[in-house]
């Protein structure tokens, strides 16, 4: 199966049946999901309010913002880990050379 992404549409179905109290593994086969991908998704993705608890619960237009975010939050973060480009370019390459010759040839880089 190819993986996408839950879209708002996916995830208003997804809030309609979880209304409902539909079972996970039911939601999971209306929407052609593994029950983990729902699962998952309910609980990262769960507006809990400590002051109007009446309003918490899973909330598919909430659902969409707080996934959104977090998918720019990890972007960000990766593209923060990346080495720079050039970075390993400027040692030499010792694709055919003896191990020894690369072993003192890296030592006199130092």
């Amino acid at each position: 199966m190819h993986y996408s992404q839950l879209t708002l549409a996916d995830r208003r179905r997804l809030h309609h049946l979880v209304e409902r109290k539909v079972p996970i593994n039911e939601i999971a086969r209306k929407l052609g999901r593994h029950r983990s991908t729902i699962n998952r998704e309910i609980r990262r993705n769960t507006l809990h309010d400590r002051k109007l608890p009446e309003y918490s619960g899973y909330v598919s237009t909430v659902a969409d913002d707080i996934a959104k975010k977090r998918r720019r939050r990890l972007r960000k973060l990766r593209r923060h880990r990346r080495p720079q480009v050039g970075s390993l370019s400027s040692f030499p390459s010792h694709e055919n050379t003896a191990p020894t010759a690369a072993v003192v040839s890296s030592q006199n880089l130092i």
